[in-house]
């Protein structure tokens, strides 16, 4: 077995108390996805939050729902910064509304917008059809920015784990595609590399921690199961040749998960094509902490430090 980082302490209590990591194939796929979604109700009690869900459609017809999150006294005349929200859950699993918390800070602590997409889960559908779909949903915003009350100069793409790995896909599709202008990334724990091959990845076969090597597995031979030919760039990120021309980037993973490898080869390859890259990899974190743990001290911190690169980003493109 591999030595592998030692998980923070107060993370590690917490990472004992959560059920066993389970074997994920197909059938515990079935029995597990109706627990990986949550009623939106209970997450915007006690805020002061306007909501509003929508339907436009993906390039093949299919209906993708986009809700609309923003703060209760913010008015169409007004143009604040907008954060097109992407959820984790491996490609296989989760809903618009996983780990819609985070987003939500900044919709209350930097008076932004939340538009968060439903895109389509494999192996339902495989290839790219989810981050099509996603991309789908970013042209609406941009189409609509005024609609919306949403500054197009300030449209960030955000998301976590597989999440992650389709806002940079996206953010690959927006510079090849000639828009909708991306003012941001922020990859959270991303899922970027298919091939699953990283040292990281090793350490974590067979657990512990919320996502293995072998579920990682399970979730991209489900993404990419029926893909005639090469795996696209769109889909495995790190598979993209060049990441010159990229926006500014935010990517942070836990020193003790997967994805740790590939969000720092990530980063490293957006300063060597001369872009701009935050790198955070918080000791002891696994994967996922700061959006199952979210008062633990390293959650907090995490937190902090996306809302302050955040901030400034929007400071700077609106000065």
């Amino acid at each position: 077995m591999l030595a592998r980082p030692d998980f923070d302490p107060e993370l590690g209590t917490l990472l004992a108390q959560l059920p066993a990591t389970p074997h994920l194939d197909a059938d515990m796929l079935a029995q597990i996805r109706p627990f990986a979604v949550q009623p939106v109700g209970p997450l915007l009690d006690g805020r002061a939050v306007d909501r509003r869900e929508l339907t436009v459609p993906a390039a093949d017809g299919a209906p993708i729902t986009l809700s609309v999150l923003r703060p209760a006294n913010h008015t169409p005349a007004t143009a604040a910064p907008c954060v097109y929200w992407i959820h984790g859950g491996g490609m296989v699993m989760g809903d618009r509304y996983s780990q819609i918390d985070i987003p939500l800070e900044w919709l209350e602590q930097l008076g932004a917008v939340v538009v968060s997409v439903d895109y389509r889960l494999a192996p339902e559908v495989g290839g790219t059809t989810l981050v099509e779909d996603c991309y789908t949903g970013l042209t609406w915003v941009a189409d609509h920015a005024a609609e919306l009350g949403v500054d197009p100069a300030r449209v960030v793409v955000a998301g976590a784990s597989a999440g992650g790995g389709l806002a940079a896909g996206v953010t690959l599709m927006a510079r090849d595609r000639g828009g909708p202008a991306i003012a941001a990334q922020v990859l959270i724990g991303p899922m970027l590399d298919h091939r699953n091959g990283t040292t990281s990845s090793r350490q974590y076969a067979g657990g512990p921690g919320v996502w293995t090597r072998e579920m990682n597995e399970f979730g991209w031979r489900c993404v990419l199961d029926g893909l005639d030919g090469d795996v696209p760039a769109y889909v495995s990120p790190a598979l993209a040749d060049d990441l010159a021309g990229l926006p500014p980037t935010y990517v942070d993973a836990g020193s003790a998960e997967v994805f740790r490898d590939e969000g720092v080869d990530y980063a490293s390859r957006i300063w060597s094509a001369g872009g701009h890259a935050d790198l955070h990899i918080w000791a002891g974190g696994f994967h996922g902490f700061d959006a199952l743990h979210p008062t633990a001290l390293l959650s907090a911190a995490a937190r902090r430090s996306r809302t302050g690169w955040l901030a400034r980003r929007w400071q700077r493109v609106s000065a």
